[in-house]
């Protein structure tokens, strides 16, 4: 199979595509791909570590001003024709995207090359791109079904999950605490706010890290998030702060599988790759829903994992350095309950995603 992926700006976005990608060349050995991202996204650091080729093209954010518009019209029209001409010669049998704004000039391309065309849409509240390039597809797929009823055509959608990278399913906590140069026996809290990082998280985080300092049998993972890491260190120059060694402070993570797989409580957002990797790894969690996202997307997903009682979840507008102490001194002394949440974490883990938009495609093509 020639296929195209797009998606860009958070690894949220990047890492979904990359998993379709691996699931497509796992099922059809030889196949080639083809990433298209924007040189303001994550996917200029991330992809080139992969083994995907990649081309950058024009494209913009949208805003309501007129001039705004404006604006971004003329950027994702630019885009568009610079994405044809590079379908023109890869010659794509199929082209998935997987949201941010790069996708509506590849998606709007593809479909004016003529090839298959999809979009998989991670979280319960579709985001404005995807909305807006449904009527470009031949397939939405969907990686939870409460996003159904904000797309206007139900023959397109079909409910997959959400796509997860083959390295974080069977994660072993020994291997990765090896890997870590962790020690079997303790305690091990690791707490991310995502690629960019999150300000309100970060003061928290920042406040339980000073608490944690030096704690026998417990190792703390503090990922800052690129946009706050200095911040943060400068943050611990000021207030004469000297990290003990239980305590890391990490700006960004590649191998997220193993820092997952160490943890015996994970803390972050609940952005849906998060979520469904934390899943798929049977980690338990407290996941901090961030209030700043289109139709608080973010508390559903959380949802879907506390309910089951696989996660604590804390709204932002509660979320403590005092909270988070009491919730970490009861985990730690209650092992069983950190067990419980990880088996019922484990039950939330989307099962074969991948598989399932692979074979869709592939019927797709097949039915020509």
């Amino acid at each position: 199979m020639r296929l195209i992926i797009t998606g860009g700006g958070s690894g949220g976005h990047i890492y979904p595509a990359l998993a379709i990608a691996d699931e497509v060349c796992k099922m059809e050995p030889g196949s080639e791909v083809l990433y298209i991202g924007n040189h303001v996204g994550l996917e200029v650091d991330i992809v080139p570590k992969t083994n995907c080729e990649m081309k950058l093209v024009a494209a913009r954010w949208f805003e309501k001003t007129i001039p705004g518009v404006i604006k971004t019209s003329l950027v994702t029209l630019h885009g568009s024709n610079q994405s044809l001409r590079i379908m023109k010669k890869f010659k794509p049998d199929a082209v998935v995207g997987t949201g941010g704004f790069v996708c509506v000039p590849v998606i709007h391309a593809a479909h004016r090359y003529g090839c298959k065309v999809y979009i998989h849409e991670q979280n319960a509240f579709p985001g404005v791109a995807n909305r807006f390039l449904e009527k470009f597809v031949d397939r939405v797929f969907l990686g939870f079904g409460d996003a159904s009823k904000y797309f206007k055509q139900p023959s397109k959608q079909t409910v997959v999950g959400n796509p997860v990278r083959d390295r974080f399913f069977g994660v072993s906590r020994e291997e990765s605490r090896k890997r870590l140069g962790i020690g079997p026996d303790d305690f091990v809290v690791f707490s991310f706010a995502g690629s960019q990082g999150a300000n309100q998280m970060t003061r928290v985080m920042y406040d339980a890290m000073k608490r944690l300092n030096g704690r026998k049998n417990l190792v703390f993972l503090f990922c800052t998030g690129t946009m706050h890491y200095e911040t943060v260190l400068k943050h611990m120059e000021s207030d004469g702060v000297k990290l003990e060694d239980n305590v890391r402070v990490l700006d960004y993570i590649t191998d997220m599988e193993n820092y997952l797989g160490a943890s015996d409580l994970v803390i972050g957002r609940a952005g849906a790759l998060s979520v469904a990797e934390i899943c798929v790894t049977g980690r338990a969690s407290i996941l901090v829903p961030s209030p700043n996202v289109p139709g608080n997307h973010q508390y559903f997903n959380a949802r879907s994992v506390s309910d089951h009682g696989g996660a604590i979840l804390i709204e932002e507008k509660d979320f403590t350095a005092d909270k988070v102490m009491e919730e970490i001194d009861r985990l730690q002394e209650h092992p069983e309950e950190i067990r419980a949440m990880e088996d019922a974490a484990s039950k939330c883990a989307p099962s074969n995603s991948t598989e399932r938009i692979y074979r869709a495609i592939r019927a797709d093509l097949d039915r020509g």
